[in-house]
Order: structure tokens, then C-alpha cells, then sequence
């Protein structure tokens, strides 16, 4: 199932694009109102999801990025070990795989990764995210609907 791999480069450099027009296009800290409960906000975390240990003094970066190198190759591994008919799996792990070697590149060249998708509702701000923590969400989503049954069928190949 490694034809998936498109997927995952699909969101990579759709990731990757967006970080680099937000950095070259926005200031730190600056926001732009879209429509209303979404703005352009353009952020660095050096922490994990919602900044999770974004204060711990810089190990952090390093620990990210080690943990997001060794789920990167385990879900190639699982990729390449699929059998063809559990096609919406490949399709979560790819989503997955994608995901976390956008946001592997932003640790590894800058020590942070950028977030600029700012969801929001009157004052509460939910945390900043980009598109490589979406893919990421979206495979998560996938991975959970397939294994309640979704895209499964009768007689497997």
C-alpha cells in the first residue's frame, strides 16, 4: 500500500507551502480576520499539540523530533505491510505520515513549528494549528471510523 505515499507528499508540500507563505508574508504575532471565528494568526511552537511543553527549555525540540522521525518510519513500515483491500487505513496513515514530516522539517530547520489557523469563538481562541496537525487530525479521524468497521468489506482479498 506504499502507492499511497502520494497522499503523505501531497500534504507535505501543501504544509510546507503554507508555512512558507505565511513566513514570508506575515509578521510574529500578526492577524488577519477571514471570516468570522477564523482568523490568519501567525505563530511558533516549540512545544507539541496546544503548546504542550512549549516552556521546557529547548529539549523538547530534539525529543519531538526523534519521536516524529520513529512514528514517521513505523508508519511506513505499517504502510508497506497492508493488504490491498484496507485501502481507508493507508489513506489515515499517509494523512498521518504527511502530517508528522511537516511538522518534523519546521523542528529540525527552525526549532519550532508554525502554526497560522486561528478557530475561534467571541474571546476563547482554540490553540493555533496548521495544515500538517489537520492532515494529522483527519488520518487520526480516519484511523478511528476504520477501526469501527468503516471501509471494510464483506469478503477482504
Amino acid at each position: 500500500m506504499l502507492k499511497w505515499l502520494w497522499l503523505s507528499f501531497l500534504a507535505l508540500i501543501l504544509d510546507q507551502w503554507s508555512k512558507y507563505i505565511v513566513d514570508s508574508a506575515m509578521q510574529l504575532y500578526q492577524s488577519i480576520p477571514i471570516i468570522p471565528c477564523f482568523n490568519l494568526t501567525y505563530v511558533h511552537n516549540t512545544g507539541a499539540a496546544f503548546s504542550f511543553l512549549s516552556q521546557a527549555g529547548g529539549w523538547q525540540r530534539w525529543f519531538f523530533a526523534v519521536l516524529a522521525l520513529t512514528v514517521s518510519i513505523g508508519i511506513t513500515i505499517w504502510l508497506a505491510r497492508l493488504k490491498k483491500h484496507e485501502t481507508l487505513l493507508a489513506v489515515a496513515l499517509s494523512l498521518v505520515l504527511g502530517g508528522a514530516v511537516g511538522n518534523l522539517i519546521d523542528r529540525l530547520m527552525y526549532g519550532y513549528v508554525i502554526d497560522f489557523l486561528d478557530v475561534y469563538y467571541q474571546d476563547w481562541h482554540w490553540p493555533a494549528f496548521n495544515i500538517a496537525d489537520s492532515s494529522i487530525t483527519l488520518g487520526v479521524i480516519l484511523m478511528l471510523a476504520e477501526s469501527f468497521g468503516l471501509g471494510h468489506s464483506k469478503n477482504p482479498e
